[in-house]
């Protein structure tokens, strides 16, 4: 049924607000089982924005990726390093780009 205003979720299966804050659903079942062979790896990039791209826009240049792994057997470990993947946390400041790619 038509809502004005409204949007079906795909996460939820329902229609919510426009303003609904969707999510990215967990990965848990989600993928074939691969045992204790998966690797995640989350990134996020600092930016400044002290270049200006047009009269409305600044340029995001990055000044810093920090970078989080764990593989599927240690992941309900909070803090410390892997055993079988060395060290999970890595902060990239010279070439955040390049030192990313290089990482990969």
């Amino acid at each position: 049924m038509h809502e004005c205003n409204m949007l079906f979720c795909e996460n939820c299966k329902q229609n919510r607000d426009v303003d609904h804050l969707r999510y990215v659903r967990p990965l848990k079942n989600a993928l074939a089982s691969a045992g204790d062979k998966v690797f995640y790896v989350f990134y996020e990039f600092e930016t400044t924005q002290n270049n200006r791209y047009s009269d409305k826009a600044t340029l995001h240049v990055p000044a810093l990726v920090c970078v989080q792994e764990f593989c599927a057997r240690f992941e309900d470990v909070e803090d410390g390093d892997c055993v079988r993947c060395s060290k999970r946390k890595h902060s990239l400041w010279d070439d955040p780009y390049g030192d990313m790619l290089t990482y990969l």
